[in-house]
């Protein structure tokens, strides 16, 4: 089993990170170019050219790869890293998954509302619950993660009402198919980065109550 509780795929691909030079899925990790002015740019789409340097999308992580310097280190001559690069990524990974969130939305794979949302999940149309990080525990509590599907609460309200064409949004629900696949591996990575009070919210299997 691997980060977000996914079980990992034996012939998936997977990169080293430069902090734990450990071996894991391209999708737990956070792909990095050197770009030709020897900037260290964050390539999220993983589209851009030019040898890929890889850190776990784990705050801690990139903290260290920027302090002990180990992307000049894995690039193999001088680079200039941005002091806010952690907080720029972070800023990047919300984007993506607003972006992703609004073309289902577009799509028709995705209702915000309570009652929408609650209906979703009532027929089993529904296969990730999405919940403002800073919507009122009460009302989050009284809906229930999909059965063997995805919970995510890293988002605030303005963030998910930026995905749904509103000023805010606490309730949000996707359907399955590829768009929810790649809302939720980009949702992991934004968990990983993101630092929230507490450490509530996640892409994984919370919140069962019913």
């Amino acid at each position: 089993m691997s980060r977000g509780g996914h079980t990992k795929v034996r012939d998936e691909a997977e990169r080293r990170c430069i902090v734990t030079r450990a071996a894991e899925p391209r999708r737990g990790l956070i792909r990095f170019v050197v770009a030709p002015d020897g900037l260290i740019v964050p390539d999220l789409a993983e589209k851009l050219p030019g040898r890929g340097i890889w850190v776990s999308a784990d705050r801690a992580a990139l903290e260290e790869a920027v302090k002990k310097n180990l992307f000049a280190k894995a690039a193999r001559q001088p680079v200039t890293v941005p002091e806010d690069l952690v907080d720029l990524l972070e800023a990047g990974l919300a984007d993506r998954v607003v972006h992703l969130i609004s073309l289902a939305r577009k799509a028709g794979q995705a209702v915000c509302g309570f009652e929408k949302v609650k209906g979703w999940l009532a027929d089993g149309h529904a296969k990730v619950l999405l919940q403002a990080s800073d919507g009122s525990e009460r009302g989050k509590g009284k809906l229930w993660t999909p059965e063997g599907g995805r919970w995510f609460g890293h988002l605030t309200s303005a963030e998910l009402g930026l995905a749904f064409g509103r000023e805010s949004v606490i309730h949000g629900a996707l359907s399955g198919g590829g768009l929810a696949t790649r809302v939720v591996e980009d949702a992991n990575r934004l968990m990983g980065v993101r630092e929230t009070i507490g450490g509530e919210g996640s892409a994984g299997k919370g919140k069962t109550t019913k």
